[in-house]
């Protein structure tokens, strides 16, 4: 392990089968990082040569696509896979962390995959919490902390962590962030622009006229309605029957090829097209004239031949006389596709 006064120690967290992906960033971000899997294709050790909050500052401002979540390892506590680990893991936290009364502190477990415990992660973290509530007077929190307390449990040990939630990337465990379903919701792709609406810091309801390219079902559609925006939605196929009649919704049956509209008609423009990035970047580039200058951009690119980073910066290029990338980024709603943040020229 890394020395406290020359390196810091993180755990990282991807989207399955995407961790290569973001250990590669890592050692962009840091010569001489070293990474370990951890939990298979998902989560894995990070040693970077920095002091942790030097480390931290280097990866924030990389924006790094693929790299979810980091929980620093401040320390690492063996366990022994039974129920006294419980007993043994608060009465580490009290001696090594300080407490201050009145603070609120998200306790998050996670534990590498298939390993078994006489415990869930839920108890040990109502546990830790109900501890640090009496013993410290503190609030245990699930959102809006300022402070997390993120426990790893791997087989023979535990890694531990007190940080910041900026300091995580996400402040949601493992920056897995989780939405509920509707009862009436068309499609679990709405989800997806939820998540892009807190990752890129946006407000839908700050737009006015949305051009929706890819629009069926209409999962994002339904979304932008109910924020109250005016929906243009393009797509060949059917939409749902809830949004037919519905009176701020234009529905265009077509391809994003086969349609015109004027310029700077519409100040936000998403689009979340199953097709090949190449194809979907050509269908789109004739109808971005129709953003407005500083309009928003958001859209989700279908990784399909392996090469990611490749991917992101030929389509970026491709787009790059009308708009400017902000932010590339894998989603945790995302599958094989990152989501992009830009913006019109």
């Amino acid at each position: 392990m890394p020395t406290a006064n020359t390196a810091s120690c993180f755990i990282g967290t991807a989207n399955r089968g995407f961790a290569l992906y973001a250990q590669d960033e890592i050692r962009r971000f840091f010569q001489g990082a070293k990474c370990a899997e951890l939990s298979e294709q998902e989560v894995f050790l990070i040693q970077a040569p920095l002091l942790r909050e030097q480390a931290i500052a280097v990866i924030q401002e990389s924006m790094p696509i693929f790299l979810r979540h980091i929980q620093p390892v401040d320390w690492i506590s063996p366990i022994a896979r039974a129920e006294s680990d419980i007993y043994s893991l608060i009465k580490f936290i009290k001696t090594h962390i300080s407490f201050r009364s009145g603070e609120r502190v998200a306790v998050q477990i996670r534990k590498k995959d298939r390993i078994e415990l006489p415990y869930a992660p839920a108890e040990l973290r109502e546990s830790i919490s109900s501890m640090l509530e009496s013993e410290f007077q503190i609030e245990a929190v699930a959102r809006d902390a300022d402070w997390i307390l993120s426990v790893y449990l791997t087989d023979e040990q535990a890694y531990i962590g007190y940080s910041r939630p900026t300091d995580n990337l996400s402040d949601w465990s493992g920056g897995a962030i989780r939405f509920q379903r509707e009862a009436e919701q068309i499609s679990r792709a709405k989800f997806k622009l939820l998540e892009a609406e807190l990752v890129f810091g946006l407000n839908y309801s700050a737009f006015s006229t949305v051009l929706d390219i890819g629009a069926a079902p209409g999962g994002w559609t339904s979304l932008l309605l109910e924020r109250g925006l005016l929906v243009t939605a393009v797509d060949p196929g059917v939409m749902h029957p809830s949004l037919i009649q519905h009176p701020r919704l234009t529905i265009h049956r077509a391809n994003a090829g086969d349609v015109q509209f004027p310029d700077h008609s519409f100040d936000l423009l998403v689009c979340d097209m199953s097709w090949s990035p190449r194809q979907m970047a050509q269908l789109l580039l004739p109808v971005l004239d129709s953003l407005r200058p500083g309009g928003t951009a958001i859209i989700t690119l279908k990784l399909l031949h392996g090469k990611p980073f490749q991917t992101v910066k030929d389509i970026s290029r491709t787009f790059a006389s009308k708009l400017e990338l902000i932010q590339a980024k894998q989603l945790f709603h995302n599958r094989d596709e990152v989501t992009l943040f830009l913006l019109k020229r």
